[in-house]
This record gives C-alpha cells, structure tokens and sequence, in this order.
C-alpha cells in the first residue's frame, strides 16, 4: 500500500534585503549610529596645551576687582616683532591709530602726543557691564610712560589729584582716572572705585572669578591676542558683528545659544588662531559644529561662487565639537599671505 506522506518543506530563510529583514537590518545600523553619535558628543577629546599667563602678567589679572564680562589682552610689542608684522603689515597701518579715542581721554593723548600703536607694548583690559547699558573698564597698560606722562604734565591737565593704595592717582574728569603704577606701567579707568579696589585688593580675582579663569586657560595663544568673554551678552554681540555680513553662518553656528567664548591669535609665521564657543549642552554643541563644518566644506567645493583664494582659506579651517564646545582652529602659513600681497601689487 503506498504512503500517502507529504515531501519536507523546507522552511524559507529570512532575507535581511528585504521585507521584515530589511527593517531589522536598518534598525541595528541606525541603532549603532545613533550610539556612536551619542559617543561622539560625549567623549572628551584631546586638547592642545595652552600657553600660560606671564607671572607678572597674572599677578595683575589676580588684582581685578569684582568679576569681568570682558577680559582683553593684546601684546603690541610681541607682534610688533614678529615676522607677520614685519613682512605682511603694510607701514600706513602699523602708523595707524589703534582705536579712536574720545573725550577727554582723546585730549590728553593729543596732548601727550601719544600713538597707541606705537607706544603701547601691553594692553590687557576688563569691562564690568553696570546697570542696563553702563560699561565700566579698568585698563592696566605698559610702555613708555615715564617719558610720555611725567608728573608735572600729569598734575597740569588733571582736575584732581589723590593717593590712593600709597600710589598718587589723577582725575581728568569724572570718567576718567590714570594711576602710574611704575616706570613703564600705568591703570585707567572709568571708574573711582574699580581703581581703588585694584589698588588695594582683597582675594583673587582668579579665584573669585571661576568662569573667567577658565576662558582665559580656554585662550590658547598667550602673547599677541587673546580675549574671554564670560558674558553671553558680550558674547553674542562679538560674533554677531563679526559676521554681520554672512547670515548663513549666524543661523548654522546658533549663535544666541553661545553662553561664552575664548579667542585667542599669534603671529609668527603666518596667523595662527583658536575660538572656542562654549554652548549650554553637548547636543548644542554638536549640532552646531556639524552644521558649521558642513558650511565650511560646502564652500570649498569647486563650482560654487567662493574664488580660489577664498577656498584656500576655508581648507586652513578646522571645526570639531569637544562636550560642551566648538572649537574652531586655523594655521595660515605667512607664505598664503606673501602670495595675495604680490597679487594685489601686481
């Protein structure tokens, strides 16, 4: 009698192209990137050393009074002597006033036949936001000021004179104070009591001021230029005049969202330069430096209407996110520079 049995079937294996495997199959990969991502944000990545503040230099920092929406430094003697300034900067603007000053200050350099570009070696100022738009500001500068600002000019166009901290102090107006602080040294400022609690301190401004201590250690290059900007206020509106002309980068680098910022710049031989952009959360940040860094490559693209000179300059920039940072870095050697100089003079 024969066997009315059925053949085996074989069962169908599962393919991961398509049907349910495939959706199996996007679903782990978009699992393993979005761990990844996750990684990404969170990791700390390393950092390159920073230079460290002068001794004399962070003996005058740790003097400032109070805490600082702004701190400045610019070292015009260093990068007087640097090969950049020597080689790149043309001689109508190394004569060029620094800025413009005005009021009373403006009339007593005039009178003192003072050129800041020329005879301020350091500049390293703090502004103090006061009230809704107020802005108070200590200044301590170094140069030759013994020479410029004697004493007896100093008591001749001075509305008052005081001693203050043991040091003799001048008043030119009711905003405007200058205190020699030695031969080559001098504090302004805009304020009494600032000078005063500059003058005789108590605790450490570095310590009292953790946010600013930080942006300063943040700012890479020590020497030429640096500045931290512990205000968001300060912040936002540094970057927004500086790319007042570029909407595009305002909306990818989310710029309200910045909470502070270091920047700092050398040159030698060629510019070399690191902003960092402190945001409130990993994600922010991230999110930022992905956009910036899309915009950046984007333009350097052959095609598109950046001019070769211009993506030249973009390949010089870096952009990468480190937690809670942006931080943007570029190395332009001297020889990019030499190179547009001879094409504009040809």
């Amino acid at each position: 009698m024969e066997s009315n049995s059925l053949p085996e079937v074989t069962p169908e294996k599962r393919s991961l192209k398509k049907g349910a495997g495939l959706l199996l199959s996007i679903s782990v990969i978009g699992t393993i990137c979005f761990l990844l991502v996750v990684l990404w944000i969170n990791w700390s990545k390393p950092r390159l050393q920073p230079e460290p503040l002068s001794p004399e230099l962070k003996a005058n920092i740790d003097r400032i009074p109070g805490r600082s929406d702004a701190l400045i430094y610019l070292g015009l003697k260093d990068i007087r002597e640097s090969r950049f300034w020597k080689e790149i900067i043309p001689d109508s603007l190394k004569k060029a006033p620094l800025f413009k000053p005005q009021g009373r200050l403006d009339t007593l350099m005039r009178a003192a036949n003072i050129n800041p570009s020329l005879d301020i070696d350091t500049l390293v100022i703090s502004f103090k936001r006061h009230g809704y738009k107020e802005q108070n500001y200590l200044g301590i500068v170094w140069g030759p000021f013994s020479k410029k600002l004697p004493e007896s000019f100093l008591r001749t166009n001075s509305t008052a004179a005081e001693k203050i901290g043991g040091r003799q102090c001048y008043a030119f107006d009711s905003t405007f104070w200058l205190c020699p602080m030695g031969p080559r040294q001098i504090a302004v400022t805009n304020n009494r009591k600032m000078l005063e609690e500059f003058l005789v301190p108590t605790g450490s401004f570095l310590q009292r001021d953790s946010l600013s201590a930080a942006l300063v250690n943040k700012a890479l290059y020590k020497s030429h230029l640096w500045f931290a900007l512990p205000s968001a206020a300060w912040t936002i509106g540094a970057l927004q005049s500086l790319t007042s002309t570029n909407q595009g980068i305002k909306t990818l680098g989310n710029l309200n969202r910045i909470q502070n910022l270091a920047f700092s710049v050398k040159f030698n031989d060629g510019i070399e330069g690191q902003s960092e952009w402190v945001y409130k959360t990993r994600r922010a940040a991230f999110f930022a430096s992905t956009f910036l860094w899309g915009a950046v490559k984007l333009s350097e693209i052959s095609g598109t209407r950046t001019n070769e000179q211009t993506i030249q300059l973009l390949k010089k920039i870096e952009i990468r996110q480190n937690l809670e940072s942006v931080l943007i870095h570029t190395d332009i050697p001297i020889e990019f520079f030499q190179s547009a100089k001879q094409k504009k003079q040809h």
